[in-house]
């Protein structure tokens, strides 16, 4: 299976920036950590070698990013305010910086944004915003309201809200979506939520899907058996979906 590491520094973020390429061709897939974390563990996590076979086909080629949830949502020690907004310059690093990037390598239309857990609420924030670019989605486990405590999760903007939090937040904008043109792309889109049915954020999912139904835009909620929220059974969802 054909494998690249790159490092650049990124002048939206003002630090380096890593990054993992995985396969050679085929629908372009950008992937996201989990919390906080890092570029390589869709690879060390076992996920990359479930797609082996179709990674090596030429079917996908996946862009596993970095994070800087550290840096944004999870900044406790920084101002909500300042956590959104780097936040917010780490989706103009993904659009200047990293989308040219795998279009450089590969110029296959197809589009996939994915990621498991803090990267699924990365995979549909991306996807939902910006809807032209992307053909399909696959968020696992998910939580798409970072603003609303559940059980022993927190808010993880302490109560700060404003129009930046609104339109980074799926759970809030995508009820209020009436520009058919960004919902004509939206309803082209192939859209996977899958989380377990003992998840904490499986409400929000249920949630997210009834806005979705709303703004007629087809998609799946699969609801996983248990909590299905660690590797083991994100393996099992992406052998599924892709």
């Amino acid at each position: 299976m054909h494998r690249e590491y790159h490092r650049w520094y990124s002048p939206w973020l003002h630090r380096d920036m890593e990054l993992l390429v995985l396969g050679h061709a085929g629908a372009r897939v950008l992937v996201f950590p989990t919390r906080a974390g890092r570029f390589f563990d869709y690879e060390n996590w076992g996920l990359a070698e479930t797609l082996r076979p179709k990674l090596a086909g030429g079917e996908y080629q996946l862009f596993c990013v970095d994070s800087v949830d550290a840096e944004s949502f999870y900044a406790e020690h920084a101002a909500p305010a300042d956590r959104i907004r780097r936040h917010a310059r780490y989706e103009e690093y993904l659009l200047h910086e990293v989308v040219p990037f795998t279009l450089s390598r590969n110029p296959d239309p197809r589009f996939v944004t994915h990621g498991c857990s803090m990267g699924a609420y990365h995979a549909v924030n991306f996807a939902f915003r910006h809807p032209h670019q992307v053909s399909k989605v696959i968020a696992l486990s998910g939580r798409y309201d970072l603003t609303t405590p559940v059980g022993d999760f927190r808010d993880l903007l302490d109560g700060y809200y404003d129009e930046t939090v609104y339109y980074h937040t799926p759970s809030h904008f995508v009820p209020n979506l009436c520009d058919e043109h960004i919902l004509g792309h939206l309803r082209l889109m192939e859209v996977v939520l899958a989380v377990g049915e003992a998840d904490p954020f499986a409400e929000n999912n249920r949630c997210l899907s009834g806005a979705l139904w709303g703004r007629g835009v087809w998609h799946a909620l699969r609801l996983w058996p248990g909590r299905s929220h660690k590797p083991a059974a994100w393996t099992r969802m992406v052998r599924e979906y892709f």
